[in-house]
């Protein structure tokens, strides 16, 4: 059975691995940007962004703790909750070091998050690579089971054939030797010939 092989694309491959240092590096960058814009030292912006951190901090703890326990809307929060608090620090304070310092902290706690998922995804995709090899060498193995039954099959029949065909020249032969006696094969055992359309034996 052959496999049909997909090569995917590079880019396709490093997009996972890079898509959290991607997402803080653009809050930190629109977060300077709003800096830029007049957030620096602005008590309103400050108070809304906390405001927003700690909503979606709530939603994220009301998701994991809730009775359906959804797993992915509560990390959703939380990541937003993070997302919040940095940009609302990186967005009011002055200068570089503080906002650099907590996207570098947002980056390894977003890196450590991933490679939980990232193991749990290899793992079950080495498992369904181990099911989906043994399910082709169990298919393959009947293949070949049934290749071998038809095959002998095909054989036997080939070679009833052919005894058939050596029995029916023989008693031809034995019917056209001179001094032939019909009565002395059939009393010794053997079989008897056909007769033909007249009546004769021979």
């Amino acid at each position: 059975m052959n496999e049909q092989i997909i090569a995917r694309h590079w880019l396709a491959l490093i997009a996972p691995k890079a898509a959290p240092a991607l997402a803080t590096s653009t809050v930190l960058i629109l977060a300077r940007i709003w800096n830029a814009n007049g957030a620096e030292h602005s008590i309103g912006n400050a108070v809304l962004m906390t405001a927003l951190s700690l909503a979606a901090a709530t939603a994220g703890v009301c998701a994991s703790i809730g009775r359906a326990g959804d797993p992915v809307i509560a990390g959703t929060a939380f990541a937003a909750s993070g997302g919040l608090a940095l940009a609302g620090v990186a967005g009011y304070a002055d200068g570089l070091s503080l906002p650099l310092l907590l996207w570098v902290l947002a980056t390894a706690t977003a890196y450590g998050l991933a490679a939980r998922y990232w193991r749990t995804d290899r793992r079950e995709h080495l498992a369904h690579e181990r099911q989906t090899s043994a399910r082709r060498e169990e298919h393959a193995h009947t293949e070949r089971v049934e290749a071998l039954r038809a095959g002998a099959r095909i054989e036997v029949a080939r070679t009833g054939a052919a005894y058939a065909e050596q029995l029916a020249l023989a008693l031809t032969a034995r019917a056209v030797l001179p001094g032939f006696d019909v009565k002395a094969v059939e009393a010794a055992g053997l079989p008897e010939l056909p007769s033909t359309s007249t009546g004769k034996e021979y």
